[in-house]
């Protein structure tokens, strides 16, 4: 045989074994269930569901870094995680993702309490730890160390100025007397109250919500940082809690006597969809076995789930380890990490959308600079979801966003921060009330259009989701028909951010493109149709035939005003309508709208509000309405409109600190948001996506 021949099978034979071995590992991710286990108690608890389910294998590993490597790399597919661990599986060096919650029941139901467990008549409270003995369920758990550690940081009583000068496990060491951390290593002093190796494993038998109790029943600490179902119920009695306002409580006083609400454990995995679809048909089949119960391992507990799970929830498709967390937790994650903004710690990174909204945003950046430095940095996304998404990633850290999107971004846990002000007089009036303005129905005049005859039209809207344009139009909409499908209503539209498809991007223009205008229906100003601008343009050059805009729109883009498209447009051939009533004038807005909006507000994570206010006070000054001879203008984007803010502000006004979305939208607000939340294909899919749960925005 040739040399040349042989080398050619010899390749082959490499080719074919390269194939088989390609075949069983895909085989393995498709065929079967690989969970990944972390002690030897969960290993055969894990063989034990294997002989019922063969679906499921077994892979061990030492911790859950090296699970998360495995999953990661494709040698194992699964394994349930604390909130802590969800963080890190979330970040780049893994990028899995949660696909099923744990749920306790009627207690939390996809939540949980984080408390701290003392033993009854110790005396003392949660301001008084400084110098006691602390048991810890494990480094980087959620209830056991981010929470509570993170309280003491936020309480002042635990004293940190960051990784720069002491690590955050250097200053707890010297904060308690003695600690059992697991996972903080042999021979730090947050072992010294470990009972075996001091590993985040069940080889430490003080590991876990049991094993942290277990180190308070046996005198090893003062303190047990634990959920809220941890002591058992024959042992209550001699517990108690202790509560943030430095009193303790019964132990079945969580709900009022706790440190956080936490989002449930949850299973995660690459991103995968066929392989989330095989996990979640797996253990939701498994007959003949009890996933939640780890008797037969005592003393051992929650091995693969916790004990204390009632059943498992399937989380929509796109959710990933931030959104399921959401900002909350992740502030307070963060600041255990003392990161900054987006942007570092004295500047913050402004979210546009689309190419127009990030020219000025750059224009802003370099005017902005103060001593030589960027204050204001430029982040871009296609859409306002995204931005977003992409503050709640610590990608970005602010952007201004309309009720609606107030809205959605609060389900997502971001904090509104400062708020537009439309009305001059009132920018310099300590505690002056919010500005508002009124959401309208603009037609044509002497069209025959009349709110009575509306169905069956063609509608203009700001966008999918946004105020003026939909949500209070859409919730009178619903009010009157009981009907969510809104296409019955329209005969057709353009509503920017409507999926693809939808009988309201059928009248959108995009960016006049003739040709694969990917722009079409997009929620950004590339769609020249979008915004208050771009809805009553729609109107104008006749592909609807009601505009549902706010009540200045048409003032700002006619009789002389606006954009080129707008130079000949007269305000007097347009009016307004709305129920019970004929057309009324444009300027009758008062006597006749469809309801009254919150002003756009500025939002960003709770923990970077201070920040964004203290920068944008000071932007502001410079470059705001009573700044002279600037380059640049915060509140004005011709020949554009309404770009990073509307150009009616005045002023931006700081929104009371601890002020949510819910108290910042108002009452009413909320009232036809939640009537139109009724109706699922009305609502975002991030809102979807950060309303999974409670546990996001309730603490």
């Amino acid at each position: 045989m040739s040399t040349m021949k042989h080398l050619h099978l010899s390749h082959l034979r490499s080719m074919l074994l390269l194939s088989y071995l390609v075949a069983v590992v895909l085989s393995a991710s498709t065929d079967h269930v690989r969970w990944c286990l972390k002690s030897d108690k969960e290993h055969q608890k894990c063989l034990a569901l294997a002989t019922k389910a063969p679906v499921f294998s077994c892979v061990k590993k030492s911790n859950t870094l090296e699970c998360l490597t495995a999953i990661h790399e494709g040698t194992a597919d699964a394994i349930t995680l604390d909130g802590g661990d969800i963080y890190t599986a979330g970040l780049d060096d893994y990028k899995l993702q949660p696909i099923i919650a744990e749920d306790y029941g009627a207690s939390s139901s996809s939540c949980y309490y984080a408390v701290a467990v003392v033993k009854k008549g110790s005396g003392f409270g949660i301001r008084d730890l400084q110098g006691r003995r602390s048991c810890h369920t494990g480094l980087g758990k959620s209830a056991g160390w981010n929470i509570p550690i993170g309280t003491l940081i936020k309480l002042g009583v635990l004293k940190w100025a960051g990784n720069e000068n002491e690590t955050i496990e250097s200053a707890v060491g010297n904060f308690f007397s003695e600690s059992c951390v697991p996972g903080a290593g042999k021979g730090s002093q947050l072992c010294k109250s470990c009972k075996g190796d001091c590993s985040r494993s069940h080889n430490e038998p003080f590991y876990d919500y049991g094993g942290a109790f277990q180190c308070l029943v046996e005198n090893a600490g003062d303190v047990a940082f634990v959920k809220h179902l941890t002591v058992p119920d024959g042992m209550k009695a001699d517990y108690e809690l202790l509560c943030m306002n430095n009193t303790r409580a019964p132990i079945d006083s969580y709900k009022e006597c706790h440190l956080a609400r936490v989002p449930a454990h949850a299973v995660v995995t690459r991103q995968d969809s066929k392989l989330a679809d095989l996990i979640w048909n797996s253990l939701t089949t498994v007959e003949n076995f009890d996933l939640f119960s780890s008797e037969a391992y005592a003393p051992a507990k929650n091995l693969m789930f916790k004990d204390s799970t009632e059943k498992l929830v399937r989380l929509p498709a796109n959710t990933t380890s931030f959104l399921y967390l959401g900002a909350t937790y992740l502030s307070i994650v963060r600041s255990l990490n003392k990161e900054a903004t987006a942007a570092g710690s004295n500047a913050i990174m402004w979210c546009s959308v689309a190419s127009s909204e990030t020219r000025k945003c750059n224009k802003w950046s370099v005017n902005g600079m103060v001593d030589g430095e960027n204050v204001i940095l430029c982040q871009t996304a296609p859409t306002v979801q995204d931005c977003i998404k992409m503050i709640l990633h610590n990608d970005a850290d602010a952007m201004a966003v309309d009720g609606g999107e107030v809205y959605t971004a609060g389900l997502c846990g971001l904090v509104p921060a400062m708020v537009e002000q439309y009305d001059e007089a009132k920018c310099n009036q300590s505690g002056a009330s919010a500005s508002s303005y009124y959401a309208v129905a603009v037609v044509k005049r002497d069209s025959g259009v009349t709110w009575a005859n509306l169905m069956g039209k063609r509608s203009c809207h700001t966008g999918f989701g946004r105020t003026a344009g939909w949500n209070i139009p859409m919730g009178k909409i619903y009010k009157e028909t009981g009907d969510c499908d809104f296409t019955k209503f329209f005969k057709s539209g353009c509503a920017p951010g409507s999926p693809a498809g939808s009988p309201f991007c059928s009248q959108c223009a995009g960016s006049d493109k003739t040709v694969d205008d990917e722009t079409k229906c997009k929620a950004n100003s590339e769609e020249k149709y979008y915004g208050y601008a771009g809805a009553f343009r729609c109107l104008v050059e006749g592909a609807g035939e009601v505009a549902f805009i706010k009540h200045t729109t048409v003032a700002e883009n006619s009789d002389g005003k606006g954009p080129a498209w707008a130079a000949g447009v007269l305000s007097s051939d347009y009016e307004l309508i709305c129920p019970s009533k004929g057309p009324v004038p444009i300027t009758d807005f008062e006597a006749c709208h469809l309801g009254v909006a919150p002003a756009d507000a500025v939002v960003t994570r709770p923990e970077t509000r201070d920040v964004v206010v203290s920068i944008l006070q000071e932007q502001q000054a410079s470059f705001g309405r009573g700044s002279k001879n600037s380059p640049f203008k915060m509140f004005e984007s011709a020949p554009e409109r309404n770009l990073l803010f509307k150009d009616s502000t005045q002023c931006l006004q700081e929104v009371p600190s601890g002020s949510n979305y819910q108290s910042f939208l108002g009452p009413d607000y909320m009232d036809a948001m939640t009537s139109l939340r009724q109706c699922t294909d009305s609502t975002p899919e991030l809102e979807k996506l950060c309303s999974s749960h409670t546990c996001q925005q309730t603490n």
